[in-house]
């Protein structure tokens, strides 16, 4: 279960590059053994792009929730397990051709990644631990 994180934490961390956004999010998502995404009565919002069709993910709630607003206001954030994370979705966006995009902020995209590329980056960080 994760840890609830404070105003001021969240506000540092929005203030991160999206690489570094990116770094963080591979990190505590391994740490806490959970990613968010958004959901609403579809399923899984997604994120379009010039080039890619791309699936949003989180390391935190709060940072899910924030962008539960505009048009995404009826979406909850909901957390899948790491393991679930490995053995089903990573197969089903690249099976869809769908890409994810890692912890986008209002300002900024936010790194685009392959499923597989995402799965390589927290699988390494998982065996630092």
């Amino acid at each position: 279960m994760t840890q609830q994180l404070d105003a001021a934490t969240i506000e540092k961390i929005g203030q991160y590059d999206s690489e570094k956004r990116f770094q963080y999010c591979v990190k505590e998502v391994v740490a806490n053994r959970e990613i968010w995404i958004l959901v609403d009565q579809d399923g899984c919002v997604m994120l379009n792009t010039e080039d890619e069709d791309c699936v949003p993910v989180w390391p935190n709630q709060e940072f899910a929730q924030a962008w539960a607003t505009g048009d995404w206001q009826e979406c909850q954030p909901e957390a899948i397990s790491l393991n679930k994370w490995h053995s089903r979705w990573s197969h089903g966006l690249e099976d869809d051709e769908l890409s994810v995009v890692v912890f986008p902020n209002a300002d900024q995209e936010g790194v685009i990644v392959f499923p597989d590329e995402f799965d390589f980056e927290l699988k390494k960080q998982a065996q630092k631990r």
